[in-house]
This record gives structure tokens, sequence and C-alpha cells, in this order.
């Protein structure tokens, strides 16, 4: 199955494949919405098979194996969703080193009470999160001062191929309070449920619901001024 989604007002193009094989997903979706273009080529496993891997990456005689299992599954997914909240390449790819080392020596805590996806993105969010904060101190800047530095840093990266539209997109989104920011890109772009951005940001899903309309108009009011 093929499913094509135009936005003509953000600009974006979404598509995505699905083919079903015996006990995986097989999913290719593509992004060509904030100037980075990729296609993104993975298998997610149900729900059974999750529980295997799980299983292999707690016990020690198979945990390095199953580990780099894990990482193949999951890398772009979470490079993608570390580079929209960090913007650079170079330090999506830091990030997502540190991302997978904390997941390393946590998995043993991990206990099955969410998804083992929603537990590593939220290791991700917090690490991107970190990650930021540490440069915005670092740099005797606000928060809000860096996005806007990382912004005007786009048009110089060759890792970014937007146009001015696409440019303007990310200045709109850069200007939203970071909350709004995260819940944006994680319903927009990613197309994640309120359930599963609920289950990552432990909020409740009418407080997301409510932080992403608030989120379209602010984008929607400053792309009109703009």
């Amino acid at each position: 199955m093929k499913y094509v989604f135009i936005d003509k007002n953000f600009f974006a193009i979404f598509f995505c494949r699905l083919t079903l094989r015996k006990n995986k997903v097989l999913i290719t979706f593509g992004f060509r919405y904030t100037g980075f273009t990729k296609i993104i080529k993975t298998s997610i496993p149900l729900k059974t098979s999750e529980n295997l891997l799980i299983k292999r990456l707690q016990d020690k005689k198979t945990s390095s194996e199953a580990f780099k299992e894990l990482v193949s599954l999951y890398k772009e997914r979470l490079y993608w969703h570390i580079r929209n909240m960090v913007k650079d390449h170079e330090d999506a790819h830091d990030v997502l080193q540190n991302t997978f080392i904390k997941i390393f020596k946590n998995i043993h805590n991990f206990k099955g009470e969410s998804k083992l996806f929603s537990w590593m993105y939220r290791i991700a969010t917090n690490e991107a999160i970190s990650f930021l904060n540490k440069r915005a101190k670092r740099n005797h800047i606000t928060s809000e001062d860096l996005q806007q530095q990382l912004i005007s840093n786009l048009e110089s990266d060759v890792y970014f191929e937007g146009d001015e539209i696409q440019l303007k997109l990310q200045q709109a989104i850069a200007s939203l309070p970071a909350k709004q920011q995260q819940v944006f890109n994680m319903k927009y772009f990613q197309e994640l449920k309120y359930r599963e951005m609920s289950e990552i940001l432990e909020t409740s899903e009418g407080a997301l619901k409510a932080s992403y309309h608030h989120a379209v108009k602010k984008i929607e009011e400053y792309l009109k001024t703009n």
C-alpha cells in the first residue's frame, strides 16, 4: 500500500509504503517537509517479536547480538527525531550515539510498561534536550536564541536541502515554546498518535491535543505575517 500526503499550508509531502511479511511490518517512508530529504527503511517488530528481542537484550549471553539488531531497527527513526530537534547532522549523530549508550546501559531496567520504541524515544528526546540546554549554557545565550542560531546555520548546512519556503517553516517552528515545538514535530512530521506521544512525553492526550492546536495556529499566523 502507498499513501501520499501533501499539505499546501505547510509545504509538506509524506509518503509511506507498508508491506506485511510473516511477523514483521516492513515500512518504507520518506519526508520532504523541512529540507531534510530522506528515505528511511526499517522493520518494526510486532509485539511477539518485540518481547523476544527484549528478552535477548536482557540476557547477557545474547545481549550483544540483540543490541546490534536493535540499532539496525531503530537508528534511522531515532536519528530523524533527534535531527528535528538539534537541526545539525553532526550534532544529531553525537546525540544518537549517546542515546544508544544510555539504552544499552539501562535496558535491564526496562520493565515493559510501555512500548520499547516509546521508551527509547523518551531517552532520545531527553538526550536532545540536555544537549541543547548545555550548548545554550556554554554559549551564554537563551534557549530561544540558540534555536534561532540553529535555524540560521541551516542556510549553510550541506545536509539541508530545503528552499526558502522550507526554511521559513523551520523559523516558524523555532518561534514556538519548546514544548509546542516537540508536540508539533512529533504529531505533524512524524505522525505519531496522541496515545504514543502521551506515553513518550508523559503528558495527557488532552493536553497534547491543545498544545498541537495552539502550535498550528501560531505557525499559520507566523507564515501569514512573515
